[in-house]
């Protein structure tokens, strides 16, 4: 098997040494870290944008739409694009255009200038993470693969700590009542850093591996057929809704639902980042050691449950279901990425598939939940997450491992 570093540059399998391998793994890690820094970059300040732009919820839920929208736009296209011009590529192609688009919102914000300015800025900022995540999890599956372990969860658990760590600086700036332009300026130029070093860490590209991606689309019906495709799709989709409600919504429903001062809600959201992170480091054992349906279905139930804790608990409470939502939010997404890269050749096609399925969450859940707090409340509107948990359950075993392993 050759891989390919450059159209003209090809390199064995064989010869790549373990170092080159454990290198890469690590630079995959600092880009699933550096997304998160710049997601939560933006979510913890929401709460700051809602009151400085005098948005009602509704107003923010189709302003966060925008978002969405151009994940869902750059998720289809993402699996192809890195195929042709590989993950490096793909990567930093897209987190160009999202730290141009956190720049953008922050000079809106910051200048109360009109919404729909905003909803452009998001829009980059969802194009770019379509790109971004897309490629990164498919360098992951790589990684993967040459390593002989499984390690996608501890590399989403980089995500979750990215955030995490994003998220903290976010309550500090917000208490310090720090302008948006000033926090995401930071945020930028420490992801521009790090990019620089890890990208081109990154794998050569399978030449042999692109050759049967290519093989596989021409004698395969598209991935949007497949049923287990579909089904894996339908878990991300709830997985993702579950995560993302968490993260457009947990710290406005601690500040509106529990009468919190903003920087204790952005201390809810942190805690759901926090708990996420641990489950996900502990994930992979748990995974190995009961497979991915017995611990998916505990998951689930364990996010319905959280979600109740916070919705109808008191703030003390609401703290602990948040570390309990978290715990069940963690495993989901990054199972289903890897369930959809059981059979290498179909990896691309497929994650594009399952991943456009799950971000399809973030297209309805803002606008939803808007709607739904203009009417119930934004706690209340929470409980959309115990449903979407219940419906989980019952495609939980489509991520079944191949019986193979």
């Amino acid at each position: 098997m050759t891989l390919s570093a450059t159209p003209t540059t090809t390199v064995t399998l064989r010869e790549l040494p373990r170092h080159r391998v454990t290198s890469a793994r690590t630079a995959v890690f600092v880009a699933f870290a550096l997304a998160g820094l710049v997601f939560a970059s933006w979510a913890s300040r929401i709460a700051d944008t809602k009151a400085a732009l005098g948005l009602t919820a509704g107003e923010l839920g189709v302003t966060l739409l925008a978002a969405s929208v151009g994940s869902v736009t750059g998720l289809p296209l993402a699996g192809r694009v890195s195929d042709r011009i590989g993950a490096t590529r793909t990567v930093g192609t897209g987190m160009g255009l999202a730290l141009v688009g956190l720049l953008a919102v922050a000079l809106v914000v910051d200048a109360r200038g009109p919404r729909l300015a905003v909803a452009a800025g998001l829009f980059l900022i969802g194009l770019g993470v379509g790109f971004w995540d897309v490629a990164m999890n498919l360098e992951g599956a790589d990684v993967e693969r040459h390593l002989g372990e499984s390690v996608m969860p501890r590399f989403h658990a980089a995500f979750s700590g990215g955030t995490v760590v994003s998220a903290l600086i976010g309550s500090a700036m917000s208490w310090g009542e720090v302008s948006l332009f000033v926090h995401f300026l930071g945020a930028t130029l420490v992801s521009a850093g790090f990019a620089v070093w890890a990208l081109p860490r990154f794998l050569p590209r399978a030449a042999e591996h692109h050759e049967q991606a290519k093989a596989a689309r021409s004698k395969h019906r598209s991935a949007w057929l497949e049923p287990r495709t579909l089904l894996v799709g339908v878990v991300v989709f709830a997985s993702a809704f579950t995560e993302g409600t968490a993260n457009d919504w947990l710290a406005v429903a601690f500040v509106e639902g529990h009468d919190l001062p903003a920087w204790a809600g952005v201390l809810g959201f942190a805690t759901f980042l926090t708990f996420m992170t641990l489950a996900r480091l502990v994930g992979t054992r748990l995974l190995d050691r009961h497979g991915r349906v017995p611990v998916l279905r505990v998951s689930f139930a364990l996010a319905a449950a959280g979600a109740a804790l916070v919705i109808l608990g008191t703030p003390w409470l609401a703290f602990v279901g948040a570390a309990v939502w978290g715990v069940g939010a963690a495993l989901g997404f990054p199972v289903g990425m890897s369930a959809s890269a059981d059979e290498p050749a179909r990896a691309a096609a497929r994650m594009s598939v399952v991943a456009t399925i799950g971000y399809v969450a973030f297209i309805a859940g803002p606008p939803v939940l808007g709607f739904l707090g203009d009417h119930v409340g934004v706690l209340r509107s929470l409980t959309v997450v115990g449903a979407l948990a219940l419906l989980a359950l019952a495609v939980v075993p489509s991520v079944r491992e191949p019986a193979a392993r």
